[in-house]
């Protein structure tokens, strides 16, 4: 894992889910220089800074900024050596309904990060990215997409000694705003007598927050520039995890939203030729003509993944069982 003690840390969409617990876990584990919240919501950034004082933690700053905004995202990259860029809009049916916002923030957003980066002589970036990226079928895995090949063609922007860049792609995360988890929660303390699905074939993938902050700041150290990670992480049937939830409820089949997939990808097929397994993490290579995947093996271990290889949330070798799944709730609290 990165060492932060001492170092400046900037994190776009600082004040979201996985930023809030980004920055308590920097807090908890290191002591670094300068820790930057970066992110457009005040009312996020006044809750946020009650939770975490300055008066306690006076590396802390909290800048306010949009990353669509390119001039403002160099002001807050100033004298910073690493940038975990978080922001984005997520919501799936938010995305295909305002389609314009979606691309100017995730697309046109991450551009303006590796621009700013790169002027500011940042050390290191990494970009979290979404399963929904592999294979997309609506707009925000799309746009979240064209920000993996953003991020990634950005080092050959930079250059061989410049900022290198790389990109962290997970499953859905468990207790997350986003996360149907807090919705069946909900539903269950009202007393509801059942819960939605969409269809009870559908399967994810599913990590903690704490697992992915982790997953992050493990990256960020050992990160070449241009690899797109990817953790092995069990998969759960969306019925199965209604059921887990709430045994005594009935399952309520509502149909697959636009948008929706029935099962999700991290690896596709496609992907599989540059894929390589390094033990608990899969890494998808860069198309850079100075890429060595011997060089590269050498020095992290690992093999590549058998022909025709694909890592779907359908056929995933590793599968949550209810009590697993409440470990990790209990975990994630």
């Amino acid at each position: 894992m990165m060492d932060l003690n001492d170092r400046s840390i900037l994190i776009t969409g600082g004040t979201g889910s996985f930023g809030r617990r980004f920055v308590s876990y920097v807090l908890e584990n290191f002591e670094p220089k300068r820790l930057v919240v970066f992110s457009r919501d005040e009312l996020k950034q006044f809750e946020m800074e009650r939770d975490f004082p300055v008066s306690q933690h006076p590396q802390l700053r909290y800048f306010i900024g949009d990353v669509r905004d390119a001039e403002r995202l160099e002001a807050a990259m100033r004298d910073i050596e690493f940038v975990v860029h978080a922001a984005a809009m997520k919501q799936v049916t938010t995305a295909e309904y305002n389609p314009f916002e979606c691309v100017r923030t995730n697309i046109h957003g991450a551009e303006n990060v590796v621009n700013a980066a790169i002027r500011s002589g940042v050390s290191r970036v990494i970009a979290l990215s979404t399963d929904k990226a592999a294979n997309p079928v609506n707009l925000y895995g799309a746009t979240k997409l064209a920000s993996d090949k953003i991020f990634i063609a950005a080092n050959n922007m930079s250059g061989e000694k410049g900022v290198r860049f790389s990109v962290v792609r997970y499953g859905n995360v468990l207790g997350s705003r986003g996360s149907v988890v807090p919705l069946y929660q909900r539903l269950i303390a009202d007393g509801a007598t059942s819960l939605p699905v969409t269809d009870e074939r559908m399967t994810r993938f599913w990590i903690t927050i704490d697992q992915g902050v982790r997953f992050v700041l493990d990256n960020l150290e050992r990160m070449s520039g241009g690899e797109i990670f990817v953790p092995k992480l069990p998969s759960m049937k969306i019925v199965d995890l209604a059921r887990a939830l709430a045994p005594d409820c009935d399952i309520e089949t509502i149909g697959i939203r636009a948008g929706e997939k029935l099962h999700e990808v991290m690896v596709p097929q496609d992907d599989g030729r540059t894929t390589l397994d390094l033990g608990e993490y899969f890494v998808i290579e860069p198309a850079f003509h100075h890429w060595s995947r011997e060089n590269y093996l050498e020095i992290h271990g690992g093999e590549p993944v058998v022909e025709d290889f694909e890592y779907s949330s359908a056929t995933n070798d590793k599968w949550l069982t209810a009590d697993s799944l409440r470990e990790m709730l209990n975990a994630n609290e």
